[in-house]
């Protein structure tokens, strides 16, 4: 099995100091979209379709289709919640639920209006199904392992092969990319990001977890201080403007107080689930690849033409990991 690699330090990429690459023909230094549009087929790495979460929402006031496409966070993250997603895809849960709560720079939130958010104005809750976990807050991070689940520590070549982390220095842990996602790292531990599109699940007061069945992702600034207090399950990785263009809610927490602004979902399903003339299919950039830390390089010193000065590093959210849609064949 795969095992997680972490890539260099973003400072220790930089080979040219500021004023030597001002100096050198900025023609030698592509930008990242070119670096990703150059990436072999052997560094791109499919996605399942039962990695896949599709949300359908109604359609706009014009008549056009908005689907939002999610993919799961893998094992070791999170899987306990992603166990119920499944669940509630299969069941068709959230099938007649909606877009309840739009926070500007900072959150889109579905699922049953009347969820224990008293913000919402509704107090009925639509009932759950049978059987889901109840997942403990320590699942909120991984200890830091290779994936064949030998323990193993920061400097232990099963989890860093040759390689260290990306970013050092702000009061979130230093930061890393693992297994195609932006990960938090420190005590030995590992954790989803909260970067923008990331989702997340919505909870009350701890020691709630909460069960899946609300869901959130991020349209604005990164909201870090949210790593390890909520859980991160997935990530958008199409149709983000369908969410983030929807007006702002007007209430506490940016929750509609006009039940008629709620955004109707149509159907949440596992890809896997579509009809077969429909199936979806998706890849991300490896970021154990050479061309991922040639992107995250660009990324963090920028040096094509319209730059100026390169920033000698980056937050960990200003490198989103590339993911393109493909055919089927």
């Amino acid at each position: 099995m795969r095992k997680i690699s972490l890539i260099a330090s973003l400072a220790t990429f930089t080979a040219l100091s500021p004023l030597a690459a001002q100096e050198t023909e900025k023609a030698e230094y592509p930008s990242p979209n070119a670096i990703v549009d150059a990436a072999p087929a052997s560094e791109w790495v499919k996605i399942a379709p039962s990695d896949l979460l599709v949300m359908d929402l109604a359609p706009d006031a014009e008549g056009n289709a908005r689907r939002v496409v999610i993919q799961l966070m893998p094992p070791p993250f999170s899987q306990g919640w992603i166990r119920n997603i499944r669940k509630l895809a299969a069941v068709q849960w959230w099938d007649g639920t909606s877009v309840n709560r739009v926070q500007d720079n900072y959150v889109v939130q579905w699922g049953d209006a009347g969820y224990d958010n008293p913000e919402s104005g509704e107090t009925e809750q639509k009932a759950l199904p049978e059987g889901l976990e109840t997942v403990p807050e320590s699942e909120y991070l991984s200890k830091l392992t290779g994936i064949d689940g030998e323990k193993s520590n920061a400097h232990n070549s099963d989890l860093t092969t040759g390689t260290t982390e990306v970013y050092r220095g702000d009061p979130y842990g230093s930061a890393l990319f693992g297994l195609g996602w932006p990960l938090g790292s420190g005590n030995q531990s590992l954790w989803p990001v909260h970067c923008y599109g990331a989702v997340g699940v919505g909870r009350n007061y701890s020691p709630d977890t909460g069960s899946g069945a609300e869901l959130y992702t991020v349209i604005g600034h990164a909201p870090r201080h949210l790593d390890r207090n909520i859980a991160v399950v997935g990530r958008v990785i199409e149709g983000i403007e369908h969410l983030s263009s929807l007006p702002r809610g007007k209430g506490q927490l940016g929750f509609y107080e006009d039940a008629g602004k709620r955004v109707p979902i149509s159907s949440i399903r596992l890809a896997s689930e579509l009809p077969a003339t429909k199936q979806l299919h998706f890849e991300y950039l490896d970021t154990e690849g050479k061309a991922f830390a040639k992107y995250a390089d660009a990324r963090a010193n920028r040096r094509d033409p319209f730059f100026i000065v390169p920033a000698g590093g980056a937050d960990i959210c200003n490198i989103p990991v590339p993911v393109r849609r493909v055919s089927g064949e």
